[in-house]
């Protein structure tokens, strides 16, 4: 009996790594190529001092201009793709059968936009919480509910 490779991607707005498990119990490898680290600069570092201003067509008021994105927003979403990258790469290679995400909300959402049909298929829980700072040993209690029956929980 084929034993499944589950990949485990733990990921928050700027880090992410991926541990190995063949179900429920069994001990969790970290994914030794797999683990991402971003430098989130504070938005000060990322923006110019002021934004850029604009005269109004009807009268000589100026308008500040705001930006339209939120740079920090941008760098995540940057992480999430370079992420999904990785994991298309190594499923082409067959490094894993089914595919757990963990992640806050935000970057699940990112996540789920960044990956590609193929790689949706191979997602076979979700968990909506940030585990990134926790130690290894504590995982497997908070994965818990990614091995139950509903296969997707919003932690």
């Amino acid at each position: 009996m084929k034993v499944d490779r589950t990949w485990i991607l733990i990921a928050d707005g700027s880090r992410a790594r991926v541990l190995e498990s063949h179900g429920p119990g069994s001990e969790l490898v970290p994914v030794e190529d797999m683990s991402l680290t971003m430098e989130l600069p504070p938005n000060r570092e990322l923006e110019t001092d002021r934004p850029g201003r604009s005269l109004e067509s009807a009268n000589p008021t100026r308008h500040a201009i705001e930006n339209r994105t939120d740079p920090h927003r941008e760098l995540k979403r940057k992480l999430a793709r370079e992420i999904a990258d990785k994991l298309e790469h190594c499923l082409r290679d067959r490094r894993f059968d089914r595919l757990a995400i963990v992640a806050p909300p935000g970057a699940l959402g990112d996540l789920r936009e960044a990956l590609s049909k193929s790689l949706q298929a191979k997602v076979t829980a979700e968990l909506a919480k940030d585990l990134v700072k926790i130690p290894q040993n504590d995982l497997p209690a908070h994965l818990a509910p990614i091995w139950g029956p509903s296969r997707s929980a919003r932690g």
